[in-house]
């Protein structure tokens, strides 16, 4: 039992960034963009509270909570500068999303080897990484009660705040597209621009709006992975393809934040299973192949049935024209 509240514990880990740029993504996609750039925002927001907490951590005097809010400001910043350049080629230029969207990834991830290899350099470090432990630590900091009740208090209060906050936000969101009159303008702007704006709504302004919040929410995911996950340890290329598995995830949990939960867990566990799992050396990358054969399977899955619930907002990846209305 204790293994498997591990297993299931370091699956909820693997599986928080995931779940912050699914959400992310999935309110920028109710507006109809198509920001394929999840993964560079996902960077910026981790280097830009890994560079606010290096400045910190480097001062005279270091608090562990205004560690962490310095680190959270410094995120949500970097994220809404990088969510913001997508929002005025795609919204105001109306660019190609897909390309705008590439291109921004390839900028996040250099943005982030840049500032984390200057910072690396900063510090003279022998070694290829800097290490925020004491922000890292104040992340990570549980329950204190969470060790004394053994497999349960490993499987529902061994995570840090970051864990329960990204739990929050997919709730928060579902309630918001679904249940609030600024959700539903949200909702009709991603199906049908022209009869949103005939109606008197500001696509403009919701475009801008759910861009800009879903790569914050995203970048918290980078954030998360960095000073919780790898304990405050930052190493350029570290964040790997999840921020392409969180983007994935959005079609496996049909563009619901809520079913965005169990499947980001679900890809976090399928993402750790060969650790667990006693086979030979051989067999191991067929086992880190399956989060993108579920997600090929999602997908596949979705489009045969073609339940309209199911798809994607109709002027998902295409600019609004109001000439052309």
């Amino acid at each position: 039992m204790d293994l498997f509240a591990e297993f299931i514990s370091r699956a909820v880990m693997q599986g928080t960034p995931l779940l912050l740029g699914a959400v992310g993504e999935i309110i920028t996609e109710k507006s109809g963009n198509l920001n394929l750039g999840i993964p560079g925002i996902m960077y910026v927001g981790a280097i830009s509270g890994v560079i606010g907490a290096f400045f910190y951590e480097n001062s005279s005097i270091y608090v562990p909570f205004l560690g962490v809010i310095i680190a959270l400001l410094s995120c949500l910043i970097g994220a809404l500068l990088a969510s913001l350049i997508y929002c005025f080629l795609t919204i105001t230029l109306r660019a190609n999303q897909n390309v705008t969207g590439l291109a921004l990834t390839t900028f996040g991830v250099g943005f982030g080897n840049f500032f984390g290899g200057s910072l690396i350099k900063v510090t003279k470090s022998t070694v290829p990484y800097i290490s925020l432990s004491d922000t890292g630590d104040a992340f990570a900091a549980t329950l204190p009660f969470a060790e004394n009740l053994g497999w349960f208090g490993t499987l529902f209060f061994s995570y840090g705040f970051l864990v329960y906050l990204a739990i929050a936000i997919a709730i928060l969101a579902s309630v918001f597209l679904n249940r609030t009159r600024t959700g539903l303008h949200l909702r009709a702007v991603g199906e049908n621009p022209a009869t949103a704006d005939a109606a008197g709504i500001n696509v403009t302004k919701y475009k801008y709006f759910a861009t800009c919040a879903g790569g914050m929410i995203a970048g918290l995911g980078g954030l998360y992975f960095i000073m919780d996950y790898m304990g405050g340890i930052w190493s350029n290329n570290g964040f790997g393809d999840r921020g392409w598995l969180a983007i994935a995830i959005v079609i496996f949990a049909i563009w619901r934040p809520k079913l965005a939960i169990p499947a980001s867990y679900l890809f976090g566990a399928l993402y750790i299973l060969f650790n667990y799992m006693n086979m030979s050396m051989q067999m191991i990358p067929i086992l880190q192949m399956l989060p993108y054969v579920v997600t090929i399977a999602a997908l596949i899955f979705t489009s045969v049935r073609k339940k309209r619930e199911n798809q994607p907002p109709a002027s998902l990846g295409l600019s609004y024209f109001r000439e052309e209305r």
